[in-house]
């Protein structure tokens, strides 16, 4: 893509800071989500990826915006385009969270980057989240975000560049996507709104949501191995639509991804 700038510079280098807690009931609701899906743990540790569940963007109603989202998050810059969506990210574990920590999440922007290509005008942010248990830093993760304009659309996935040594198949339901979107505190419309994500966001149904992805990846990756995952990292490439069944396979060179029936990508990750 032409015509890369770098915006917003004063907020490079902003961070952020939250508590939370990770609870019997919120792992329990996790598992409940998940079940088998889940790599095993020991009892007293949290399931893996359950530190997207921690210290989401809490607001009251009058403060939301159309899609469901704070309409003015103090911890992102207001990158004028109304389209959110996860881009993808990197996953690195040093220690497992456990059932009752109190997690203290240290965030930073990292980058802003505004960009004209063949798709449209696209903004793109990069957070970085240090999750730090009462032991030290357990999970540092890259988040990249990326914002369009309205009446832009993601092109289709190309098809799996090779064939999996493990595939499990996922029924996605508007049940499963409204539970994740409530573990989360995630409001956005797009999963749980189809008039919404049609109509206003050009999708051709309820978007599944894309930490939903990495997590089944993620503890693919872990249960293939038994061993959590050091590095991770993992990027979208179009959207999963809800009704329609998600492949997750896995190959034995690290390579990850979630397909359609058809076998066109969803998501990419790597196991580093």
């Amino acid at each position: 893509m032409a015509d890369a700038e770098e915006p917003f510079a004063e907020w490079i280098g902003r961070t952020s800071e939250h508590i939370d807690e990770v609870t019997p009931r919120l792992v329990k609701s996790f598992r409940a989500i998940f079940g088998d899906w889940l790599a095993p743990t020991p009892e007293d540790e949290a399931p893996l990826c359950l530190h997207w569940c921690l210290s989401p963007a809490i607001a009251p109603m009058e403060a939301l915006g159309r899609d469901g989202h704070p309409a003015k998050n103090r911890d992102l810059p207001p990158v004028p385009l109304p389209r959110r969506m996860w881009a993808g990210g990197r996953i690195e574990t040093f220690a497992p969270l456990r059932i009752g920590d109190t997690v203290r999440r240290v965030s930073t922007v990292v980058d802003v980057t505004h960009k004209r290509g063949r798709s449209g005008e696209l903004w793109f942010v990069a957070v970085d989240h240090d999750y730090h248990s009462p032991r030290g830093l357990a999970v540092r993760e890259r988040h990249d975000i990326v914002y369009r304009a309205d009446g832009t659309s993601a092109a289709a996935g190309p098809s799996a560049e090779q064939a999996p040594d493990v595939t499990r198949r996922l029924e996605t339901s508007p049940v499963l996507l409204f539970r994740y979107s409530a573990i989360t505190f995630n409001g956005h419309r797009i999963h749980y709104d189809p008039a919404y994500a049609k109509d206003v966001e050009g999708y051709d149904g309820l978007v599944v949501h894309g930490p939903l992805q990495a997590t089944l990846l993620f503890n693919l990756a872990a249960s293939r191995t038994g061993t959590v995952p050091g590095q991770f990292s993992y990027r979208g490439v179009s959207p999963a639509i809800a009704g329609n069944p998600i492949d997750v396979c896995a190959a034995e060179d690290g390579s990850l991804w979630t397909a359609d029936a058809a076998g066109r990508v969803h998501m990419k990750a790597q196991v580093e």
